[in-house]
């Protein structure tokens, strides 16, 4: 599933060629998670101003509303002049001056949603309950603190919950972690002062490194330029298990927690 890194990465391939363009023409495929919430017709002749992200939201501000934007499970956007003909995945094409962004989607758990702000209901419904902004100077590290002491859930479903802080997905909880030295089923109460210091510095370096190498791509993930991502070459304990860590030479072992497998090292990392 794209995470905020992925996101991130599209939105930085995407946001110069888009800026400033004029749609034209809007085609839609067969049906994706959320309906588009206006005839495709509203769109055309409107500009696209700016390419923001919130969480693994992108956000397209056009001169009369907000597109919003989400990948999915398996989504990924291109933006070109010259595309072929949309195939049997291809469920979104926004026709512009300067290219067509499309979305591709196998899955179709991703949705192209447009807004007239972000005060609108929908909007509100979609990006209200998200958390701090982990790459932004607004990741704060007291409210961070206090959002983890009054949660009793394990830490690592506590990440991905995306209550606190929004973006560190399952590879990125797992890589966190370990640079933390924390195990992914301590509570999220019982983390320290010092711990949560770490916790904070780490998901800030884990999710930096990851968009500067372009992401991960464990399926079919790219950015707008069809550029894969390299991150889950160089992970410590994601995708490990059994090896040895690369720290202390200990085994690396991976359990489930809800749906999702997670990686550690029982020697780096304590309860």
């Amino acid at each position: 599933m794209p995470e905020l890194p992925e996101v991130e990465v599209t939105r930085r391939s995407l946001v110069q060629a888009i800026t400033g363009a004029r749609i034209e023409a809007v085609t839609l495929g067969k049906p994706l998670r959320w309906p588009l919430g206006c005839a495709p017709q509203t769109l055309v002749g409107q500009q696209v101003m700016g390419l923001r992200r919130r969480g693994k939201y992108l956000l397209a501000d056009t001169s009369r509303g907000v597109l919003l934007v989400h990948l999915g499970m398996s989504g990924s956007l291109r933006f070109s002049q010259g595309l072929p003909a949309a195939g049997v995945h291809d469920h979104f094409d926004m026709l512009t001056s300067q290219g067509t962004l499309r979305l591709h989607d196998p899955r179709r758990f991703g949705a192209v949603v447009y807004v007239h702000g972000e005060q609108d209901p929908v909007a509100t419904k979609l990006l209200g309950g998200l958390g701090m902004e982990p790459l932004s100077d607004g990741f704060s590290l007291a409210v961070f603190q206090a959002g983890l002491k009054k949660s009793q859930m394990p830490i690592k479903q506590l990440l991905l919950a995306g209550r606190v802080v929004v973006g560190v997905g399952n590879i990125y909880a797992s890589e966190v972690l370990f640079l933390a030295g924390i195990r992914p089923t301590t509570s999220a109460s019982r983390i320290g002062p010092a711990r949560v210091l770490k916790l904070h510095a780490a998901i800030r370096s884990v999710l930096a490194r990851a968009v500067d190498m372009g992401g991960s791509t464990l399926r079919d993930f790219s950015n707008a330029d069809g550029m894969a991502g390299h991150f889950q070459t160089q992970t410590n304990v994601y995708g490990r298990d059994g090896a040895p860590c690369h720290v202390c030479g200990t085994s690396v072992k991976v359990l489930r927690q809800g749906q999702r497998s997670s990686y550690f090292c029982p020697m780096c990392q304590r309860p």
